[in-house]
């Protein structure tokens, strides 16, 4: 029987402001779509915090036994500087910056960031659609929404009609803004604008002159509002109606308050059961910014090149770090932080290790029966992993005890033990095993050494201190010093 028939999984709609029993639309099967990102610079932290976010979901609802089809997208057209209809594309403004193609920037940043994803364990989705690739379904679904009245078209632009909609639907619902909110947020309307009302949005713009990007379409030679891609892309691949939709809490308002206006207003449907918001990340308790020099790449974490770092860390230190808060919490990251971090990894990978070794005993002083439910239960409570990390921890503390000879466990508690610790550390949380590694790159620096510190007593021994001084300076030049004393020579690593 498949876990999910056990487990009870409760996950907080952004739309209801509650955590809700989840059940998806067809048994067994769960369609989730996440905004992925507009690839036009270097993936930053902030972005990749919320995509673990969501492969630590994907990886919890795989493991109950869910077939989830998960759809992530790819902007590479149609981003406006401003997040609104106005301004630069982004991507084409960089092009246009570094004398290259679009699509020469859409693949070099397309490239850092399914590699930066991947040295953080993240899965793959099952489809990475564009939306290039859909530029004739946007087009047909712009047609669908103004046959039905809820969009206009001026000066070669198509616009959606937010006050029209709102008439007989509730614009505003996932963000929980009203129309007269917003209408008393909102600057006068510039006297070039075509837009009926401030509060409408593009569809579909007509490109101007100098515009790279553009493609033909009924209305003008032009290109596609950022917010109707997600809503063509989502329903192409998983259908007018799916049970989650994710993505970072910046995009509620207005990507994804959008995405429901046009997804209603095209098929009459509301288009999604669950909406999910990853909070962001913050750096030394300021927002991240790279205006203001407090950033921090994720390349960076890993060789420790930035003045907020003491050190490397490994991505997954990293990783571990960030699933320590849950996925809809602001979590600060600092050095301080990524070192306690650092330390309680290695402490769950060596448990991890010592638990095969653990002798067994009649009796078990621990249940791990029911210390495994608890592991359930965290993640069953909207995907909670810094409780699921402690309870992993709980375990931690009973595998040092039984080595120390302070507990007991039955071989079959150990089996299950050992079971639930791979399930939940690798499987669902992601965490590599780095420290083994580590220590397998100690073992081969300490054989290497060795080597050296013979060849030199050998050139000693024959007088040739040439050679000896040479390899001895050499060693300290890399951060090795060798100390010869009367029981030989030993060597320890500077810094």
């Amino acid at each position: 029987m498949a876990l999910y028939k056990e487990q009870s999984l409760k996950l907080y709609n952004s739309i209801s402001g509650e955590k809700e029993i989840f059940k998806p639309i067809n048994e067994g099967h769960i369609g989730m779509y996440v905004c992925g990102p507009t690839v036009y610079s270097n993936v930053h932290l902030g972005n990749c915090r919320t995509f673990i976010s969501f492969d630590l979901i994907f990886r919890y609802l795989k493991h109950l036994g869910y077939k989830v089809r998960y759809v992530r997208n790819i902007t590479d057209a149609g981003h406006l500087e401003n997040d609104a209809d106005s301004g630069e594309d982004r991507i084409a403004k960089k092009a246009r910056l570094e004398q290259i193609e679009p699509m020469e920037v859409v693949q070099r940043y397309t490239v850092d960031f399914h590699n930066t994803l991947q040295k953080f364990n993240n899965l793959p989705p099952s489809i990475e659609p564009t939306a290039t690739g859909h530029i004739v379904e946007q087009i047909e679904t712009i047609k669908t929404i103004l046959e039905k009245g809820f969009a206009y078209e001026v000066n070669g632009s198509v616009y959606f009609d937010v006050f029209k909609f709102n008439k007989d639907h509730n614009y505003g619902k996932l963000s929980g803004r009203t129309i007269e909110d917003m209408i008393a947020n909102t600057r006068e309307l510039a006297a070039q604008s075509d837009k009926k009302n401030p509060q409408d949005f593009a569809l579909w713009k007509k490109a101007e002159p100098q515009h790279i990007m553009r493609w033909p379409s009924p209305w003008s030679d032009g290109f596609p509002g950022w917010h109707l891609e997600c809503t063509v892309m989502s329903t192409k691949y998983l259908g007018e109606q799916f049970d989650i939709h994710g993505g970072g809490m910046d995009l509620k308002f207005p990507h994804h308050e959008c995405e429901i206006a046009q997804g209603e207003a095209s098929t009459g449907k509301n288009p999604v059961n669950y909406w999910l918001h990853a909070n962001m990340l913050t750096l030394n308790g300021q927002k991240m910014a790279k205006s203001t020099g407090n950033n921090i790449l994720p390349n960076e974490i890993f060789t420790g090149e930035n003045d907020n770092l003491s050190k490397g860390f490994s991505p997954s230190v990293a990783r571990f770090f960030m699933l320590q808060a849950n996925y809809r919490s602001i979590l600060d990251f600092s050095n301080t932080a990524l070192l306690a971090s650092e330390k309680g990894f290695n402490r769950l990978m060596d448990a991890y290790r010592n638990t095969a070794a653990l002798p067994v005993s009649s009796t078990s002083t621990f249940s791990v029966s029911e210390w495994k439910q608890r592991c359930y239960d965290a993640m069953n409570d909207d995907f909670n992993s810094p409780i699921l990390i402690a309870t992993l921890f709980e375990a931690v503390k009973f595998i040092v005890g039984v080595k120390e000879g302070n507990e007991q466990i039955t071989l079959e508690d150990k089996e299950l033990l050992q079971t639930t610790l791979n399930d939940f550390i690798f499987d669902v949380l992601g965490l590599l095993d780095t420290t083994v590694t580590n220590q397998d790159n100690s073992d081969k620096l300490s054989g290497t050494v060795e080597l050296l510190i013979k060849l030199r007593a050998e050139a000693r021994n024959n007088k040739d201190f040439a050679t000896s001084d040479q390899i001895r300076d050499q060693l300290m030049a890399v951060g090795i010093q060798l100390k010869d004393g009367k029981e030989g020579t030993v060597f320890t690593l500077e810094g």
